[in-house]
């Protein structure tokens, strides 16, 4: 129990320095650091959200991607009428992606395995081809360009411009920060603990007379509202958005993501999308072979570490704390 409870503490004083470090980050570090930390942030909101799927429920989601992109696009498309302010832009481009993924998962939450994964991979297709044609809207090939970050306001209190980067970089990392934090809170709630149990042993789940297709489309729905939460935030970041940012290329970005740093973990997801954007950051500078060597040092990462990075770690403290076997002693 002592060494439960001081890696407990360790653990929370580790998140208390990373908060502290992400809300100094502006004063001490350039308009890259602050980007590049967005950045990550950005991954670990959207790798947690196909992790609600993958880590926790056991379903391989390949069409995550078009809940990013639909938040990003809604989001964008608000933004660009001057008229709608930031917060509700972002809230209400969420909210068109939390929509469509309850749409969507009506349908794919009828099938599980292999069967699960080619139909996300189908709808995401979809939604890429809808956003790649609908030009009127969507800006087809070009996308969207030249989106405001518009302003936060709370009329006769005040007004902040979110042009500069740093007023926008405190904006994003607070609602990341409490998109993770409501991400956490799910996994260690009761629908939380009822998802781990489907991907376990679903039929004895459902024997325990829980409706198991409702959690999942309801999991479904939750990871779709986080991803389009992330492409939402992402839009003003960028200030453009294209049907890229809906294709399956983009939808892989939070599978590595999680393989990295471990699909079984909370953490996991935040630490592999540190680590894979870190290693993008660092190997581009060096050589124009980068996406092979990239790849390299990716496939050393997952097979290296089973569970991954953070699963990994785990295992080894859990087997250096474990008392001494008696051949031991």
């Amino acid at each position: 129990m002592d060494a439960v409870a001081s890696r407990r503490r360790w653990s929370r004083l580790l998140v208390a320095g990373v908060v502290i470090a992400l809300l100094v980050l502006p004063q001490v570090g350039g308009r890259f650091w602050q980007y590049l930390t967005l950045n990550i942030l950005l991954l670990s909101l959207f790798s947690l959200s196909f992790n609600l799927l993958f880590g926790m429920t056991g379903l391989l989601s390949f069409g995550q991607a078009a809940f990013y992109a639909t938040g990003a696009y809604a989001t964008a498309l608000l933004l660009r009428t001057e008229v709608i302010p930031l917060l509700p832009s972002v809230i209400l481009g969420t909210v068109v992606a939390a929509l469509l993924a309850a749409f969507i998962g009506f349908f794919c939450v009828r099938h599980t395995h292999v069967y699960f994964a080619m139909l996300t991979l189908a709808f995401g297709m979809m939604v890429y081809a809808i956003m790649w044609k609908w030009t009127p809207v969507t800006g087809g090939d070009d996308g969207l360009i030249g989106i405001p970050r518009g302003s936060l306001s709370i009329p006769g209190l005040f007004t902040i411009r979110m042009d500069p980067l740093a007023h926008y970089y405190y904006f994003l990392t607070v609602l990341a920060l409490l998109g993770i934090y409501a991400l956490y809170r799910i996994s260690r709630s009761p629908f939380g603990l009822v998802l781990n149990g489907m991907r376990e042993n679903a039929g004895r789940v459902e024997f325990a007379g829980i409706p198991t297709r409702r959690y999942l489309w309801w999991a479904f729905t939750i990871a779709g509202f986080f991803a389009g939460l992330a492409g939402s935030l992402m839009a003003p970041l960028e200030s453009t958005v294209a049907p890229a940012s809906a294709h399956w290329a983009k939808s892989a970005e939070p599978v590595m993501a999680s393989l990295i740093g471990g699909p079984f973990t909370f953490a996991g997801p935040i630490v592999g999308s540190l680590i894979y954007i870190g290693l993008k950051e660092v190997i581009v500078r060096f050589t124009q072979y980068w996406l092979l060597i990239f790849g390299t040092g990716l496939l050393v990462l997952v097979l290296g570490f089973r569970g991954g990075v953070v699963g990994f770690l785990l295992q080894r403290f859990a087997r250096r704390d474990s008392p001494a076997g008696p051949a031991e002693k």
